[in-house]
């Protein structure tokens, strides 16, 4: 039908006074059915959508409220601070200082201006490709640079980069840089303990992290704190041994003689007789803590603990203490040393000089490996054994610092004659400086050994007895003579001061053979003498020229030290000596 014909039929209908709702136009020419499938659809809809909402608003909001927290809920991790570690007077050696973790979220930086993120990347001290490389990250969670300094952080901030975010954390400082170092260590970028005291003491210093819960927005900025899931709990503080003074004494004493004598590395160590407190520990090469880019392995050693050695004839007066405390000899018993040279089996033992006739103080004076030999091989081995294991030589030490060496002891009963000759006078046995000089306090004290600390004290140790008050008596009569004129120690005399110890100068044994050239001296010794406070060893590792001898390059190390700590300590004097006496062959010592 056309239009035409529609439109008269209409006017026609019209006319007849036909309503307009059956106008012949609107009339339905789709079956019933279909309109009712329709409706019920759209009711089906409806009804789904309505118990879909129930679903959501009713019996899933725990879920629906997870999985919002997940997108939006924060857990922040709140850093504790880690305790400080300071010498015995309270004078700080470690702290931390607040600083910034700057990371990033790397999908929302993707469209920050090109000059911001060059802004950045310069004051993230780094390249734009490397932090293009880090942005470029799948993660949705990178560190850009950990440990950055408050001001810079505040001046990143400001640029205002949409997914830059920052996170407070602590660095460690150590205010005496290189000269304490090898005593405090350091630590990571986690802040745990890497070395020495740091780590030793890791548990203590490192306190509890507390954590709070946070509503973020999508930029990462905090809009609600939920609450608070743990406080946390700063490190304990540590109170070192360490008397700062002396330590900086002992450290430049041992650098300027490195530097002196051309050596490879020195060491020293200082401990307080009555207490066993470790009041210096100095290395050298060292390093500077708060700045490690350039670390090495010479730098990071600490040769005080872990670098063993043979000590030469720093090791006699345990041979000749030993006899005298069995009542074998006496310190005016006689040795016939001959012109210089003895022979056991095959072997010849030599002494630099020929002594003849001489009593034991005098073995001990002139440094006789003769005299000591004969000395020693009139004892049964197991008793020297005894006596070096009783001192700490061979044993594992327990004194709470990591990387501390045992040396080496070899067992009495596979000594032969020679072999027992020579670790008479410290050839064949190991032992690392600290335990040297631990083993010294027999002497310096009435005969007994304490323990080590390398925290202050606050009560006297108890110690075990290893010889008797009357033999450390005569032997510290004797280790005064080797600083007196015609020792072999004389360049560790101390004006105003009685001190007494014993040199030692060993050939480093090097590829199954002992070097005709390279040498450790060595000296230990004690002050002052009236009523020993100080132990005081020093050691120099291949010193170069001419000069090696213990007492030319240990001597008079030991000397500045010991004259220093002394008056640092107002430690009275006990001696009119007012100058150092030196005659021409002071540096004729045996090995």
């Amino acid at each position: 039908m056309s239009r035409g014909s529609n439109v008269n039929t209409s006017r026609v209908a019209a006319s007849k006074g036909v309503p307009f709702s059956k106008n012949p136009v609107l009339a339905v020419r789709l079956p019933v059915w279909r309109s009712r499938v329709v409706l019920f659809v759209l009711f089906a809809a409806f009804a789904g959508l309505a118990a879909r909402a129930l679903w959501l608003q009713g019996l899933s909001t725990q879920f629906l409220q997870k999985q919002g927290e997940i997108r939006y809920a924060r857990t922040l991790d709140l850093p504790a601070t880690r305790g400080k570690i300071t010498d015995r007077d309270g004078q700080v050696l470690a702290s931390s200082v607040p600083v910034k973790a700057i990371w990033a979220i790397p999908d929302d930086v993707q469209d920050a201006p090109p000059a911001k993120l060059k802004e950045l990347a310069r004051l993230l001290e780094m390249s734009n490709a490397d932090l293009q490389k880090k942005l470029d990250s799948d993660r949705g969670f990178v560190y850009l640079k950990r440990q950055v300094e408050q001001d810079v952080a505040d001046q990143i901030t400001k640029l205002g980069i949409d997914g830059i975010q920052t996170r407070k954390e602590y660095k460690r400082f150590y205010p005496q840089g290189e000269v304490t170092t090898h005593v405090v260590g350091f630590t990571n970028v986690e802040d745990a303990g890497q070395e020495s005291m740091e780590l030793a003491q890791q548990k203590t210093l490192v306190g509890q992290p507390g954590s709070r819960r946070v509503i973020k927005d999508r930029l990462g900025h905090i809009v609600e704190d939920i609450e608070s899931v743990r406080e946390p709990h700063d490190g304990k503080d540590l109170t070192l041994s360490i008397d700062s003074k002396i330590q900086y004494i002992a450290f430049m004493q041992v650098k300027e003689s490195v530097e002196k004598f051309h050596a490879k590395a020195g060491a020293a160590v200082v401990l307080d007789v009555h207490t066993g407190e470790v009041l210096a520990l100095a290395n050298w090469p060292t390093y500077n803590p708060n700045d490690r880019s350039k670390l090495t392995g010479e730098q990071l050693r600490n040769r005080v603990m872990t670098d063993t050695f043979e000590p030469g004839s720093s090791l006699k007066p345990f041979t000749v203490g030993l006899a005298l405390d069995e009542k074998r000899i006496t310190p005016h018993t006689m040795f016939d040393t001959g012109a210089g040279a003895m022979v056991i089996a095959d072997h010849v033992v030599h002494d630099t000089h020929p002594h003849y006739l001489i009593d034991v103080q005098t073995i001990i004076q002139k440094s006789s490996n003769i005299g000591t030999s004969k000395i020693a091989l009139g004892m049964p081995p197991q008793e020297m054994w005894e006596m070096f294991t009783k001192v700490g030589f061979g044993q594992q030490p327990k004194w709470g610092f990591p990387g501390a060496v045992a040396g080496r002891v070899r067992p009495y009963k596979s000594w032969r004659p020679i072999e027992q000759a020579n670790m008479s006078f410290g050839q064949g046995i190991s032992v690392s400086l600290i335990q040297l000089a631990r083993a010294y306090m027999i002497f310096a004290r009435d005969g007994d050994i304490i323990p080590l600390s390398f925290q202050k004290v606050t009560e006297a140790p108890h110690g075990t007895q290893v010889v008797s008050a009357k033999t450390a008596a005569e032997m510290r009569e004797m280790l005064e003579m080797v600083t007196q004129p015609g020792g072999s120690a004389v360049k560790a005399q101390v004006p105003g001061y009685r001190v007494g110890g014993k040199t030692g100068t060993a050939q480093k044994f090097m590829n199954g053979h002992y070097s005709q050239s390279k040498y450790i001296g060595n000296f230990v010794g004690m002050a002052p003498m009236s009523n020993p406070r100080f132990i005081i060893a020093v050691m120099i590792d291949e010193p170069g020229g001419p000069v090696h001898v213990g007492g030319d390059v240990a001597g008079p190390v030991f000397s500045a030290l010991a004259a220093n700590a002394l008056r640092a300590k107002n430690i009275t004097p006990d001696s009119t000596l007012t100058h150092i006496i030196i005659p021409d062959n002071a540096s004729q010592e045996n090995m």
